[in-house]
């Protein structure tokens, strides 16, 4: 077995700046990609106030973040959400679904999903972060 190096970052350029974070960090076989709420690549979130866009935008972000780690969304082991408001999503899971599959398909890891007071840009309505298995 060979030592698996020092972690690696990733920060791709299509997704926006990382000022204090990394988008993604690889260690050995395991990527951790940072939350990703529903920016464009300028950092502005896209459609303040409609949380299936943000959705949509977001685990687009993930899936950018785990292609540039050398993983696609099928090698996600755990998606972790956090919501500024469980009934807005509650009430459009039936499109936040659609949108999910356009990335990860029926591929349903692990995942978590929590309320939280606000997120980091307060237009933000979803931030996702993930863990990914990168294959042999």
């Amino acid at each position: 077995m060979q030592p698996a190096g020092p972690p690696r970052n990733v920060n791709p350029e299509e997704l926006a700046p990382a000022r204090g974070f990394s988008h993604a960090t690889v260690a050995g076989d395991t990527v951790w990609i940072g939350g990703q709420v529903g920016s464009d690549a300028s950092g502005k979130i896209v459609e303040p106030g409609d949380i299936v866009a943000q959705y949509a935008r977001a685990i687009h972000n993930v899936a950018i973040a785990l292609h540039a780690a050398g993983c696609a969304p099928e090698d996600t082991v755990k998606l972790t959400y956090y919501v500024t408001d469980m009934k807005a999503y509650r009430d459009n899971r039936g499109a936040l679904g659609a949108a999910y599959r356009e990335f990860f398909r029926t591929d349903y890891p692990a995942s978590t999903l929590i309320e939280v007071r606000s997120l980091v840009d307060p237009a933000a309505l979803i931030e996702i972060d993930a863990v990914a298995v990168r294959p042999k």
